[in-house]
């Protein structure tokens, strides 16, 4: 049986800090926080979900974040995404253009490699 598609994607982060993945993955993101299954919770970490959009984060004791690694999130008003995230201190870098995309990238609180695409419409 073939793959058929992404059920979510799991990042690191250390433990206890999940109030600042809140303030980035939910307030600045825009991803909503969801519950994690009461035998998931004592692990510690946060999800958000949107929709078929999972993102899950879990605490790992020896963490090292994900610098090259990293989820493509797909977005719409990139400018006024960028304009939030400056806003809120963080670092967004450009990269080399990718055909038929505006694109980005920022580091999530923890220091993992975040991508955020926009698809360009034609006028």
């Amino acid at each position: 049986m073939p793959v058929i598609a992404l059920d979510h994607v799991q990042l690191a982060m250390p433990p206890e800090r999940e109030d600042e993945a809140c303030a980035f993955y939910e307030g600045v993101l825009g991803i909503p926080r969801a519950s994690k299954p009461s035998n998931l919770a004592a692990r510690g970490g946060c999800w958000f979900v949107r929709d078929t959009l999972k993102v899950h984060l879990g605490v790992e004791l020896d963490f090292r974040p994900a610098r090259k690694a990293h989820p493509a999130f797909l977005v719409e008003d990139l400018p006024s995404l960028i304009r939030r995230m400056t806003d809120a201190g963080l670092a967004v870098v450009a990269d080399e253009p990718l055909e038929g995309y505006d694109r980005v990238y920022v580091n999530d609180p923890f220091g993992n490699r975040i991508e955020l695409l926009e698809l360009i419409r034609a006028s």
